[in-house]
């Protein structure tokens, strides 16, 4: 790899209680997400439920950055329980302040990082039921994000704004607002788009095109991060929990059910339903979805072209290849993912400062063995420049 420093593609905060709040019109205050005090402890109500995807709101102490390593992995010593290997710590400065970010950047050797919600990516799920307040509460939490973050702070943390589609004209409004502060990113569910009725939407429904329009107009690409997208649902329906509480004891049979199926829909949706015909210049990432779903749902459109090829204007494999990037698992087959979309959709991402990430994000190099020089610079840098629409960041060039 040049000497030239990476980007990371998959980097986290760790949201304070008042993120979704700070910024929240007071009107939604019931509707939207409430912090209560319970003693010494602090919860959050969503849509006036306890919120199950955060158990501790705080952070503080939480899960030490790479501590699941070996879970991940598979490589759990015989006779070793899992939850032995989880570690926590105090709450650290540099994940909730850019500052001390920065500093940490500059002693992981990273030049710029394409910053996700924690707390944020469950918000969507938990108030699908109620959209005014849903375009309500993201509308305050990216508000409280570029006061906190900034959306481009000093072109190396690229924070991505949550945007949903639920509301169609409030999201063509947010995105304008977005735009105008500089977001180089925005992060959507990956879900069907939630409607007043309760059935949902394909993204790829027309009543979304001038939001893809502007995207693709802006060059702003789209990331589709794993999050809660209500897919324990068909979890239910199999009499297993119908809902996503990660922290808690593992229910293995919805993990079996829903796995990365939320990413290979979205994905899909957007493929099938002609998104990309009507935006060629809309680029897209998963992020932090693995990358398994990528060669079942490549499989899938292929016998989906063959058998009914006037439902697509070229092979669908080849939109997929244009059109996608993927930031896959540390731990998976990269050279088999290049194999399908090509080395330069493949994106470097730490998962950083996750436990279920790696502790320090270059050991992501460490997994490219079997790529080249002039590809692991691509993996690591490169890809996430091209994605991003860009020649450099940071006052340097690619």
């Amino acid at each position: 790899m040049s000497d030239l420093r990476p980007v990371d593609a998959d980097n986290h905060y760790y949201e304070p209680v008042d993120a979704c709040t700070r910024h929240l019109d007071p009107k939604f205050r019931e509707r939207g997400v409430q912090v209560l005090e319970q003693g010494s402890h602090k919860v959050l109500l969503v849509g006036g439920r306890k919120f199950r995807f955060i158990p501790n709101p705080t952070f503080d102490p939480i899960i030490v950055p790479g501590c699941m390593d070996l879970m991940f992995r598979g490589q759990i010593p015989e006779g070793t329980d899992p939850r032995t290997l989880m570690k926590v710590e105090p709450l650290r400065a540099e994940y909730q302040d850019r500052e001390a970010r920065l500093a940490t950047m500059d002693e992981q050797g990273l030049e710029a990082v394409l910053m996700f919600p924690t707390l944020g990516c469950g918000v969507e799920q938990a108030l699908r039921d109620d959209i005014p307040a849903t375009m309500a509460t993201l509308t305050a939490f990216n508000r409280w994000l570029d006061e906190d973050w900034g959306f481009s702070h000093r072109d190396r943390i690229l924070a991505a704004p949550m945007l949903s589609l639920a509301d169609p004209k409030a999201a063509l409004d947010e995105l304008e607002w977005l735009l105008a502060r500089d977001a180089r990113i925005v992060h959507m569910r990956p879900a069907p788009v939630p409607t007043a009725s309760g059935k949902g939407r394909s993204f790829g429904d027309p009543a979304h095109d001038p939001v893809w329009a502007r995207l693709a107009e802006a060059s702003v690409p789209v990331a589709f991060h794993l999050g809660d997208s209500g897919y324990e649902m068909f979890a239910g329906a199999w009499g297993a929990r119908d809902y996503f509480e990660p922290f808690r004891s593992v229910d293995v049979f919805s993990k079996l059910l829903v796995s990365d199926r939320a990413i290979h829909d979205t994905i899909g949706s957007l493929i099938v339903h002609g998104v990309f015909d009507r935006h060629p210049a809309l680029r897209v990432a998963s992020v932090e979805n693995g990358s398994d779903w990528a060669h079942l749902l490549a499989k899938r459109l292929g016998k989906q072209a063959n058998q009914t090829p006037w439902a697509f204007s070229q092979d669908p494999l080849d939109t997929l290849r244009q059109h996608v990037w993927v930031t896959p698992y540390y731990e998976e087959d990269l050279r088999k993912l290049t194999d399908l979309l090509g080395t330069d959709r493949l994106l470097f991402g730490s998962d950083w400062p996750h436990g279920e990430g790696l502790a320090q994000p270059l050991d992501f190099e460490k997994e490219l063995h079997a790529f080249t020089d002039d590809e692991k610079g691509k993996v690591m840098r490169t890809n996430a420049l091209d994605l991003l629409g860009v020649a450099s960041l940071g006052g340097v060039a690619a």
